[in-house]
């Protein structure tokens, strides 16, 4: 498989993904943050810069089915970088205590860049993006993740 993985990424490029899960924090200040980063793309982003990522899209994104159709609206705040990479912050209040910031990052690797870096090496960089474009550090009191995957 590794073999067959690496031969793709040759050809093809490579998508890192990595989730960054806070969980246990307080929600009131889980669910401000989350508005407040609805309100910033309300008052435009797309366009700006942050950490050498410039923003494409900005939304509140929504699930369309593509069997039934149903549409499930406010499943997190999304946003889409010019070369590719996104961030999406959805909030979870399904943990032991407090709610759960579950944070997605996504990078593309072109064939002819880095394909064989660690995941979450190649999205460090898109975290630090993340905690800059929600203030998680100092709204939720949390320096890091409490699990990575």
């Amino acid at each position: 498989v590794e073999e067959i993985a690496s031969e793709h990424w040759r050809v093809y490029g490579r998508n890192y993904y990595a989730r960054y899960d806070y969980e246990g924090v307080d929600k009131a200040a889980a669910e401000k943050m989350m508005a407040d980063m609805g309100k910033s793309i309300e008052d435009g982003m797309v366009g700006k810069e942050f950490g050498g990522f410039k923003i494409k899209v900005a939304d509140i994104f929504q699930y369309e089915d593509p069997i039934d159709g149903s549409i499930s609206k406010n499943q997190g705040v999304r946003w889409m970088f010019e070369d590719g990479s996104r961030v999406i912050f959805r909030l979870s209040g399904t943990g032991v205590a407090g709610a759960t910031v579950r944070v997605y990052l996504e990078k593309y690797a072109g064939p002819s860049e880095d394909i064989f870096s660690h995941a979450f090496t190649v999205v460090e960089p898109l975290a630090a993006v993340a905690k800059e474009l929600s203030g998680l550090t100092e709204r939720l009191g949390r320096e890091a993740p409490t699990v990575i995957t």
